[in-house]
């Protein structure tokens, strides 16, 4: 099995532990926690959904209309990482789409006792 990946650190090679900088514990987990601030999670916003019929969606063309239940004065929906996070208010940023958050939906597993996580 051949690798194209060139290791510039020769397997023979091992560093002193006085070499390694050893950085108190929590100094790591600081710096562990603020890696993970940097993971980037799927953002979206929807503005409505509904299911069709397959047969519909093949019927489907340029100009075609699909007609929603949801108002145009309803909030439209955040998620992030597929959980419902906020609603919120669309406004135009220059020529682009926004949403201006108006509440904060939490999630319902926060609210559940200790007991019934381990149920789950």
């Amino acid at each position: 099995m051949s690798s194209d990946v060139v290791n510039p650190v020769p397997e023979s090679f091992q560093p002193d532990a006085a070499d390694l900088p050893v950085a108190p514990i929590e100094v790591r987990a600081i710096t562990y926690s603020r890696s993970l601030l940097r993971i980037r999670v799927p953002v979206k916003v929807t503005l409505a959904s509904k299911k069709q019929p397959i047969g519909r969606i093949i019927e489907l063309g340029p100009g075609a209309i699909i007609h929603f239940e949801k108002s145009c004065e309803e909030m439209l929906d955040l998620e992030i990482g597929g959980q419902t996070v906020a609603q919120g208010e669309p406004v135009k940023v220059g020529d682009k789409f926004g949403i201006r958050i108006t509440s904060l939906t939490l999630p319902h597993e926060r609210f559940l006792t200790l007991a019934a996580r381990q149920k789950h």
